[in-house]
């Protein structure tokens, strides 16, 4: 169901929108200023700004400083800019999804639509301008009155400050928590632009920005797999692989969501239970049990069903039917889609019988791309990319950008099953086969995870 203060906010902008005639683009919303094309061209001419870089310490694992003036004390408050960005990742997130998760079809998946969409924007600060104009594009976020010898760019650190606004909302909650962690090792002799420093900061809860002597490849491999792992307490390890000597910028981010069950699983109903892997592979998974009022649908290929998590913060479940096949319905997920399930739910007693699961995934944001489009790729990351605004040092390439996503649930601190009796016999609903999820954050109903389950033994 929508958050009431969403759906309030939604309908004053339609009316007004309706009364009015007005629209806003999207990128209006995220511009950096309103400013000419001649203002425009006259700022390509501003020397870049940079930044030197410490040099990688393995014994030095303080996060980068942070000025604590621009840090906004306030929580973010619901928006137009806040719904219309949430809106956007959404849509790019799905997207992304079936592109991994197509070529995943009999592994678990995970994806972070917030993290990956989080790194885009990143990159986006150090870009070209013909290399920025493609980061809007697939964003959503491209300009309708750039012209071919004039780009109007929007200001990233508007976007990444709202994405940190969606995860600021889970963290307020009472027992969820979002831990976003970002690092950049860079070759000891370049400087970075005190812009893309920024928005690393802008992205994050901490920030690490080292430089790193690549000429022997394995030694680095090494110093730099250790950091990461001693900075992230563990979460984060062997990250990268294969470096070379010519690199310039290694680049990881850690989305780390940690949630509880708005009500407790009954421990005495926990048991070892058949999970159908497929037709002929059957595994002994541990499933947990609840009875209780769940808001849920049914339609002609699945079951979903919706599990609170936080008071700011839940869960869809998508359990296709029996003989349905998952890709089927994966491959087809948009959000007007998803929309249309919040509008069908019902509330009624289930007995939902879940695997316990928490899962991680690392995901190499070039492979991601290429999957998605590999013009894409070329144009964002690959041979046709340029990050003139990134570094003092040309050319300066990125090399390996990896998204590392974790994804907890945790029975701890969730209120105990009220012993009321419910009334009525409830229906009985087993997920013991193969399952697609998504964690969405309440207010602005962004999606923080999307999933899939093949095998909760893996």
């Amino acid at each position: 169901m929508r958050s009431p203060l969403v759906a309030v906010l939604l309908c004053c902008y339609l009316l007004v929108s309706q009364a009015n005639r007005v629209y806003i683009h999207p990128f209006n919303l995220f511009a950096s200023e309103n400013v000419s094309c001649e203002t425009l061209q006259t700022q390509t001419a501003k020397p870049l700004e940079t930044l030197p870089v410490a040099p990688l310490d393995i014994d030095v694992l303080t996060p980068d400083s942070r000025n604590l003036s621009k840090l906004d004390p306030q929580r973010q408050n619901i928006t137009e800019r806040t719904v219309v960005l949430a809106a956007l990742l959404n849509s790019l997130g799905l997207r992304m999804y079936q592109a991994v998760s197509s070529k995943q079809q009999s592994t678990n998946t995970l994806l972070s639509p917030v993290n990956t969409f989080g790194s885009l924007v990143t990159f986006f600060l150090g870009a070209s301008k013909k290399t920025a104009s493609s980061f809007q594009l697939l964003l959503g976020l491209e300009s309708d009155k750039d012209q071919e010898d004039c780009v109007y760019l929007m200001d990233g650190h508007k976007v990444l400050k709202t994405l940190q606004g969606i995860n600021s909302w889970v963290d307020d909650g009472p027992k969820d928590e979002i831990t976003s962690q970002v690092w950049a090792f860079t070759r000891q002799d370049a400087q970075l632009s005190k812009d893309f420093i920024q928005g690393m900061k802008d992205f994050s809860d901490t920030s690490f920005i080292r430089g790193v002597d690549f000429s022997k490849p394995q030694e680095a491999e090494q110093l730099v797999n250790s950091f990461v792992e001693k900075t992230s307490e563990g979460r984060v390890k062997g990250i990268f692989k294969d470096l070379n000597s010519r690199s310039d910028l290694l680049f990881v981010s850690s989305f780390n969501f940690q949630g509880n069950w708005s009500t407790a699983f009954q421990p005495e109903k926990t048991s070892l239970q058949e999970f159908h892997v497929d037709e002929t592979t059957t595994v002994m998974a541990s499933l947990m049990t609840h009875t209780g009022q769940y808001h849920y649908l049914n339609d002609e290929r699945c079951t979903v069903v919706k599990l609170c998590l936080s008071k700011r913060s839940y869960m869809l479940l998508v359990l296709p039917h029996e003989g349905a096949s998952l890709h089927d319905i994966e491959s087809k997920l948009r959000t007007d889609i998803m929309s249309d399930w919040h509008q069908s739910f019902e509330e009624g007693l289930l007995e939902l019988s879940l695997p316990k699961f928490s899962m991680s995934s690392a995901t190499y944001l070039r492979d991601l791309l290429t999957n998605l489009n590999p013009d894409v790729e070329a144009k964002l990351l690959g041979s046709q990319a340029e990050f003139s605004q990134l570094s003092n040092s040309k050319p300066f390439t990125i090399d390996k950008v990896v998204n590392k996503v974790l994804f907890e649930m945790s029975d701890e601190g969730a209120e105990l099953q009220d012993k009321v009796q419910e009334a009525g016999v409830p229906l009985k609903l087993s997920i013991n086969r193969p399952f697609f999820f998504c964690v969405i954050e309440g207010n602005s109903n962004a999606i923080l995870m999307l999933g899939k389950i093949t095998n909760p033994t893996l």
